[in-house]
């Protein structure tokens, strides 16, 4: 009779547990019929230009082959394409997709069903990997929803949709692997890991739930040795992007919070030095000029603990947290100083409009650049270099990178040596190709140079091209 009862108390428990698990789906075919015409495949076109002879030697000076073969050694262009996805948000043909899916793109097209449009860029994030794109057309569109991100379980399915390889649309299934993944790749690393199958070409789809609402932008995978998709992927969480989009097509760019510190983490060794139970927090290393920190009063070596009643388990939780916050508004910070807890309150900056902001923005990185005509490589003068050889501020010219041996300079210019003009004609790395080229067709067999050598001092110098 007990064993009786003890397997029908067994049988009752299993019940119970199979009734309260959500239920396998039998197939992600009506799911996938609903949502299929609300993804895009996306197509880029830029134009690359390359100044490398195309022969594996150099002609010498004045040789006939030179001029015979002048046409292989000039600057060519190619067009290069790329392919991603995207969704539609609204039926006007506003589309989410990757910013690295459209970046430095001339020409965009996007895919809907079997009908192709063009795209414009109506604002793009690269800090978050976010763009918004609208469609040229007066054409409706059926779009799709986001959901609550935050409410996504660890094991809950999910399904991907894209244009991996260029294929077409795909759909993936699979489930939520894994929550808050910081894999160093943006600022505001707080991905969403799942299984379902993400490769090239998925970038800026969409990850759905079984409600058929996006909870998260595909946007990288761990693929060792470019073998493809292994069963990990990852999504920017639909919650965090949902509040970059609308700043994108409100006002074309984002609007952040800023504080003005810069942090680090708060190790063991510090925590055990501080008097803290455990190692939390966001330690401060410094605090910016007439920053919003700085106004408040906060200082190097303060531990920031909390920050608008959100708690900073984490140094990499400030920077999210305070990202999504409103500009302008008043927070409290809790802060952990001098072994005791204290507060202070300040009113949040922008970042876009800081100036350490805009100085990174301003830091164009720009590649060196071949004068076939002089046969050596240059790049623009840059700040940096007026600052550390203390020239004049309104200094403009070239800095010479390389220097053939073959070339009419050689032994009479060196390595960071800089042309400031040519032929008394202002120079940078978009004109002084075309202001030599010209001066050659002309028959000159004289070059003025005026430069800065390594010394700094300005001089003129007359160099035969022929």
């Amino acid at each position: 009779m007990n064993l009786i009862k003890k397997t029908f108390f067994l049988l009752i428990l299993i019940n119970l547990t199979a009734a309260a698990a959500k239920p396998v789906p039998e197939s992600f075919a009506d799911l996938a019929e609903q949502l299929m015409p609300s993804v895009v495949n996306i197509s880029t076109t830029q134009t690359v230009k390359t100044t490398t002879n195309q022969f594996p030697f150099q002609f010498p000076p004045g040789s006939p082959f030179g001029e015979m073969f002048k046409d292989f050694q000039k600057p060519t262009e190619r067009k290069a394409s790329s392919l991603g996805s995207g969704f539609i948000i609204k039926e006007n043909g506003i589309i989410i997709t990757n910013n690295h899916v459209i970046a430095n793109a001339e020409d965009i097209l996007v895919r809907v069903g079997d009908k192709e449009y063009k795209a414009k860029v109506v604002g793009a994030d690269p800090y978050m990997d976010v763009a918004v794109l609208k469609v040229q057309t007066n054409n409706k569109f059926k779009p799709v929803k986001f959901g609550d991100s935050d409410k996504a379980r660890v094991g809950d399915w999910a399904v991907a949709i894209g244009n991996p390889f260029g294929l077409g649309g795909t759909v993936t299934a699979g489930i939520i692997s894994a929550r808050n993944r910081d894999i160093n790749l943006t600022r505001y690393d707080d991905f969403i890991q799942t299984d379902a199958s993400i490769n090239q070409g998925n970038s800026g789809g969409p990850l759905f739930n079984l409600k058929g609402e996006v909870i998260g932008i595909n946007t990288a995978i761990i693929a060792p040795g470019q073998t493809g998709s292994i069963g990990i992927g990852f999504a920017i969480p639909a919650n965090a992007a949902s509040n970059v989009i609308d700043q994108l097509i409100q006002f074309g760019e984002t609007k952040r919070g800023w504080l003005g510190v810069r942090i680090q983490e708060v190790t063991k060794e510090i925590a055990d030095v501080e008097k803290l139970k455990n190692p939390k927090g966001a330690l401060v290393a410094s605090v910016g000029e007439r920053s919003p920190a700085d106004k408040a009063g906060i200082k190097a070596g303060d531990i920031i603990l909390e920050f608008d009643g959100k708690k900073i388990d984490t140094m990499r939780t400030l920077p999210k947290v305070v990202a999504n916050t409103k500009v302008g508004k008043s927070v409290q910070l809790k802060i952990w100083r001098d072994k005791k807890q204290i507060t202070k309150r300040l009113v949040l900056g922008r970042l876009e409009s800081s100036e350490e902001f805009k100085e990174k923005k301003t830091k164009i990185i720009k590649k060196d650049k071949e004068i076939e005509s002089l046969r050596i490589t240059i790049r623009d003068l840059s700040s940096d270099d007026i600052n550390s050889r203390k020239l004049q501020k309104n200094t403009k010219g070239v800095v010479i990178v390389s220097i053939k041996n073959n070339s009419p300079l050689i032994n009479l210019l060196s390595e960071n040596d800089i042309i400031i003009e040519v032929q008394k004609t202002p120079v940078n790395s978009q004109n002084i190709n075309e202001i030599v080229s010209k001066i050659i067709q002309k028959g000159e067999k004289t070059l003025l140079l005026t430069i800065i050598n390594k010394n700094n001092q300005r001089r003129y110098l007359g160099v035969k091209i022929n």
